[in-house]
């Protein structure tokens, strides 16, 4: 990334802490991906024990990606804490819909809304400002559950986050773009959790 860019980037950055600031307290939705590890760091630097990273576990979210986020957790010193989702025990979300992550991300947020209404907190989310002419039906669920992304707000892209991130130490700066388990079967056919184990 050339001088200018990166620069742009850090201006950004600076933005995004100014921002995470004025929202006081919040509890990050922290996959391990480079966006929301990236997000959870800087909520910490700017936060301190105001900010909580909260991962979801479930059989579609890949054994990988959970030992990354709890690597960097540990690594970058996260207040931490996982949560256990029942996607799978709804019909809705089973049927695998095309708004299958609605389902998903309103299952989500059902429980990081109490978690986060007793620290006095906001949710805050990694998405980005490149997902926006995307086909996200988790974002209504998201609107719904009044959740932030400041990352976007600031106008931060993806480029910008991996470079930022790299240059933070996180591990996950190039780490490609990956779905969860339930996108890999195809839309309308059932989700089940013997085929999440097979995938």
């Amino acid at each position: 990334m050339e001088l200018n860019a990166v620069r742009a980037a850090e201006d950004k950055a600076q933005a995004l802490r100014g921002v995470l600031a004025s929202l006081g307290s919040v509890v990050v939705a922290y996959s391990g991906g480079v966006d929301s590890a990236y997000l959870a760091c800087e909520a910490a630097r700017t936060l301190g024990d105001r900010a909580l990273a909260v991962t979801a576990d479930s059989p579609s979210y890949p054994q990988r990606h959970r030992a990354l986020a709890l690597d960097i957790a540990e690594r970058f010193h996260l207040q931490h804490r996982i949560v256990r989702t029942q996607e799978l025990g709804r019909a809705d979300y089973r049927e695998n819909p095309i708004n299958r992550c609605y389902f998903c991300k309103h299952e989500l947020y059902s429980h990081l809304t109490p978690i986060a209404r007793s620290l006095d907190a906001v949710i805050v989310d990694g998405n980005n400002a490149d997902d926006r002419g995307d086909y996200r039906p988790g974002r209504q669920a998201a609107r719904e559950f009044g959740v932030r992304s400041p990352l976007d707000e600031v106008g931060l892209e993806k480029a910008e986050i991996r470079e930022l991130a790299r240059r933070a130490g996180l591990p996950v700066w190039d780490e490609p773009a990956s779905a969860c388990l339930s996108s890999r079967i195809p839309y309308h056919s059932e989700v089940t959790v013997e085929k999440l184990r097979i995938i």
